[in-house]
């Protein structure tokens, strides 16, 4: 049985390799495929790019050759390019200097060589190769499973190079590389490049795991490193994963172990999209179909499953230039785009999928990215989400319920007085410092409920400016403010001197008291400071006659 099921693997293995040897692929390398196989892989090969004229690629090549990351001029410049369109020689070497890949290398005590030759220690013990780690998941399963069963019993064999978290590391990364990508020729069946690639993904995926081990290694960052590499070297793409995975910038609040820092992010989408597009959103609940269901795989993936390559490259250096906010850019362009589409579907089954699989259409080069510069998200407005989220995670349904309770609270007037029905302590009990701040987060918390309503109800904003003018309005005709009365008293100063430089001048012009007369005279205007009702200044006209000799 063991000889027949060799002799079928090798046969299978055989026929990819003719297969892969015999197919044509694209200018990204993805293979060509027919158009009705073309839906089932979700890819587009009719790009639409466009292509830089010699003298601007002279220019970007002068650019990154002096490149200076700190430079204002530089990376303006820099963005200049990446909105014409980067060719794609050169998108190696922008993203190696937005991502300034060789300070931190240079900067860090971290050796990527030794890590390699550390790992390749347990994974031969393991008797697994790193250039035949797809046909290992089965033993890799099997010694994971007997793993722990030794746990269990006794045993005095010496213990192994290996523990039982590598095994799953090992194993986890090797199902993913087989869902990373099967189209591209760097890691399509078993040619020569296609298992060289896949052993770069794997040492590059198992080096950042061990360089940082408290983010490990989660689902999607198979796709970001296979992007990478596609576009750099090896040890390159190593420490440009390590940029975009530690940076605070990039995607440090993306990836951990837990995925809680991608679920929190979902959340803030999902509070921005009820700002931006509250119909749509609406619209989208009812329906079914919550954020968490497509923007999880957006983030996680950086885009990559969008159908046409050349619009993944271009929304790729704008994540690269500008960092987690191109993200939501990015989500919110897309949503914008397929809302017409979206609105007209009342069907989860149908809604779902057109989120999950971008039509080629709207992911297409020349309608995608125009649209994506076009749309701006400011800092402000994530910082907001963010706070709205954070808030709602900690005093959720608690803020609920204290907002009802005080919402019911009645009033009582009395003499023109308004006093408030409010439960205070018996005479027996002291506020402790513990209700104080219980106190004092119940009024952060409505604070922060008003803001929201604030920001996402249009009709709550104009009754609260409509109110605040109101109220304003009262206040001004009780008393004058401060600055009026310093602008009143001015004014009337103002006017004390006018009528002591006249009084000068008519006597030194030996000129009586003026004397109005209703006619025969000629009746000069002087202009007079003074005050309106509402306490501004105003320029009014006074009168003053002057006989004629």
């Amino acid at each position: 049985m063991r000889r027949r099921s060799g002799s079928n693997s090798s046969r299978r293995s055989s026929t990819l390799r003719r297969r892969s040897e015999n197919q044509r692929f694209d200018e990204f390398g993805f293979a060509l495929t027919k158009r009705k196989d073309q839906k089932v892989h979700h890819r587009s090969h009719d790009y639409s790019y466009p292509q830089l004229s010699s003298v601007r690629v002279k220019e970007l090549c002068e650019l990154l050759s002096y490149w200076n990351g700190a430079s204002f001029i530089c990376r303006s410049q820099i963005e200049r390019f990446i909105r014409m369109g980067i060719p794609p020689s050169l998108r190696g070497r922008v993203w190696k200097c937005l991502l300034t890949i060789d300070s931190l290398r240079e900067t860090s005590d971290f050796n990527y060589q030794k890590c390699l030759s550390e790992v390749r220690g347990p994974l031969v013990d393991l008797g697994v190769s790193e250039y035949g780690i797809l046909s290992a998941i089965a033993t890799l399963s099997d010694t994971q499973n007997d793993l722990g069963l030794n746990h269990q019993q006794p045993s005095s064999c010496p213990e192994p190079r290996y523990s039982e978290d590598d095994i799953t590391l090992f194993r986890q990364i090797a199902l993913d590389l087989q869902r990373s990508f099967p189209t591209h020729r760097s890691l399509m069946g078993e040619s020569p490049e296609a298992i060289e690639g896949q052993a770069k993904l794997f040492r590059v995926l198992i080096a950042y795991a061990k360089y940082s081990p408290q983010v490990g290694y989660s689902q999607g960052m198979s796709y970001i490193a296979a992007v990478l590499l596609m576009q750099l070297e090896e040890e390159e793409a190593f420490w440009a994963l390590t940029a975009l995975l530690d940076k605070p910038k990039y995607l440090a609040e993306l990836f951990d172990l837990s995925l809680s820092k991608v679920q929190h992010q979902v959340k803030v989408f999902n509070q921005f999209l009820k700002h931006r597009k509250p119909k749509l959103s609406q619209h989208m609940e009812s329906v079914g179909v919550l954020s968490v269901h497509f923007v999880m795989p957006w983030f996680l993936t950086l885009f990559s499953s969008l159908p046409c390559w050349d619009s993944v490259l271009a929304v790729w250096d704008l994540i690269i230039l500008h960092g987690l906010p191109a993200v939501f850019r990015t989500a919110l362009t897309i949503i914008e785009l397929l809302e017409p589409r979206l609105m007209d579907l009342n069907d989860e089954g149908a809604v779902l999928p057109l989120l999950l699989r971008v039509p080629a259409d709207v992911a297409r080069y020349t309608v995608l990215v125009p649209a994506l510069w076009n749309t701006e998200v400011q800092d402000w407005e994530l910082k907001c989400m963010n706070s709205l989220v954070l808030d709602e995670s900690h005093h959720g349904p608690k803020a609920d319920q204290c907002e009802k309770k005080e919402a019911t609270l009645p009033t009582q007037v009395s003499g023109g007085k308004e006093k408030e029905n409010v439960s205070t302590p018996s005479e027996g009990e002291k506020p402790t410092e513990k209700d104080s701040v219980t106190r004092a987060k119940g009024v952060l918390t409505r604070v922060m409920r008003l803001a929201q309503r604030y920001l996402l109800d249009p009709m709550g904003r104009q009754r609260a400016e409509e109110r605040g003018s109101q109220t304003q309005t009262k206040a001004r005709q009780r008393s004058p403010a401060h600055g009026r009365v310093f602008r009143s008293r001015t004014s009337a100063s103002l006017t004390q001197a006018q009528i002591r430089s006249r009084r000068s001048s008519q006597q030194r012009g030996g000129a009586q008291r003026p004397v109005v007369q209703g006619s025969g005279g000629d009746v000069s205007v002087a202009p007079v400071t003074v005050m309106d009702a509402a306490g501004y200044m105003k320029t009014d006209s006074v009168c003053a006659a002057k006989t004629r000799r």
